[in-house]
């Protein structure tokens, strides 16, 4: 394990490095039965969903952890996933195309196609690394009041309300009383540096919770999206879903709509690109800021695999049958526990692939268990405001400041990222620092231009 990860000059060890990577496991869990609820829209099985949503996982994750050596996990990504199935397919059905998620798929493989092509070029490292600091800060910032959003809205804390755009949530319902104690439980552990906090606190809160449905507080309504968190074996088959995602949705392409309809094509391809490459830059700033992983000048060592790991497991995923894969912002939970090499992500990619077999028990962590690890995370990377400048240079305040707070109120990683970075050009532009600018940010700022005239001309979402 030292020679592979190289855990003491990482300051880490493997005890240290299993809890992160089963703790990062468990705060994304979520996506091997969100991600199946949400394809299966078009038409795809659900079985053989949650195999390609597992293997893919499982594949890139692996990736990562030895080509990358980062304590980094990879799975189909969400947004990502809603944007295949709503948008894509939605109006691909509406055009009268047969089986739309073929055509999906095809897009997701050449968006992966391409970004390898872009990891070569160094392209996307180059962009990790020239991110000024401030904007480095706030991004991480901002992805953790993100998270304390999604952490928050999955637990019903918070509700979407039309006059005062979101609302308290019903305090005496099981999901947010459970959601709340399991946030102050690994407060307390993390006040007296127990190892294991979150994953504690993720396990706890999850335990808590079947006793409530036990004891019949916690009342299953499917039809209002409150499953049993108690896990089920009826009509057990351990490897039915591999099986039929083999039949089903594996190598399943349709490059017959490509040549007929060139244009449109292109425009999902581009869409995908857009969201995918900096959703990703945004997680492994967020990540590595988290981790202290940055060396002396601000940049993230090897970025350049962590990205191709990126690329290859959307190909690996297209192929498969799921939407786009990507890193996951969950991985701060492990990093926040300790996790430093890719035996975090190891650990996590072999949790991924036991969940497989173990479907049932996996899929039984309810969403309002997984809350107070996100919402701890998120006042852990939220800490990073204070490193911010806001004094020095209004370039960097601004676009610090857009990155933190344009994410969690707009729902999108990639959105922060781009109204940072291009009230930062604009503001040095104005300010005669043009000098500063860095080619590659130049091009970031060409490609959201870009993706603001392709968004105001209903072109895409």
């Amino acid at each position: 394990m030292e020679k592979l990860f190289k855990l003491k000059a990482n300051g880490t060890n493997v005890k240290t490095e299993i809890i992160a990577g089963i703790t990062t496991f468990l705060a994304m869990a979520y996506i091997l039965v969100v991600n199946p609820s949400i394809l299966s829209v078009t038409g795809m099985p659900w079985n053989s969903i949650f195999a390609a949503t597992a293997v893919s996982a499982t594949f890139a994750t692996l990736i990562m952890a030895f080509f990358a050596n980062y304590p980094i996990v990879l799975a189909p990504g969400m947004g990502l996933n809603a944007y295949f199935a709503y948008t894509v397919c939605d109006q691909l059905a509406k055009d009268g195309i047969t089986d739309p998620w073929k055509v999906a798929l095809t897009a997701i493989l050449c968006e992966g196609v391409i970004f390898i092509i872009l990891s070569i070029f160094k392209f996307r490292e180059t962009l990790v690394n020239k991110v000024p600091k401030n904007l480095k800060l706030g991004i991480s910032a901002g992805i953790g009041l993100f998270i304390v959003i999604v952490g928050m809205n999955n637990a019903h804390v918070t509700l979407s309300d039309e006059t005062n755009i979101v609302r308290m949530g019903d305090v005496g319902s099981p999901q947010v009383v459970l959601a709340i104690v399991g946030i102050l439980l690994i407060a307390v552990l993390w006040h007296f540096k127990v190892k294991g906090a979150i994953l504690i606190g993720i396990l706890a809160t999850w335990v808590f919770g079947i006793i409530a449905q036990l004891s019949g507080w916690y009342v299953v309504d499917p039809a209002n999206g409150v499953y049993s968190v108690i896990p089920s074996f009826e009509g057990y088959t351990a490897f039915a879903p591999v099986q039929e995602m083999a039949t089903t949705t594996a190598f399943q392409f349709d490059f017959s709509y490509v040549t007929s309809h060139v244009l449109d094509f292109a425009v999902v391809v581009f869409a995908f690109l857009f969201i995918d490459l900096f959703d990703t830059v945004g997680t492994l700033i967020g990540v590595a800021q988290e981790g202290k992983l940055l060396d002396e000048k601000g940049e993230l060592p090897k970025v350049g695999r962590a990205l191709m790991a990126d690329a290859i497991g959307t190909v690996g995923g297209a192929c498969l049958g799921t939407s786009t894969v990507t890193s996951y912002v969950e991985s701060t939970t492990g990093v926040a526990e300790g996790g430093r090499t890719g035996l975090t992500a190891l650990v996590s990619a072999v949790m991924f692939l036991l969940a497989i077999p173990l479907y049932p028990i996996f899929s039984a962590i309810p969403s309002f268990a997984t809350t107070p690890a996100l919402v701890f995370v998120g006042l852990l990377m939220l800490k990073n405001v204070t490193k911010m400048d806001f004094d020095t240079d209004i370039a960097d305040t601004i676009g610090g400041f857009f990155a933190i707070v344009i994410m969690p109120f707009t729902g999108s990683i990639a959105n922060g990222i781009m109204f940072g970075i291009l009230s930062w050009v604009f503001l040095k532009v104005v300010t005669g620092k043009i000098k500063e600018i860095h080619p590659v940010m130049w091009v970031s700022a060409a490609l959201f231009v870009l993706r603001i005239v392709t968004m105001v001309l209903g072109i895409s979402s």
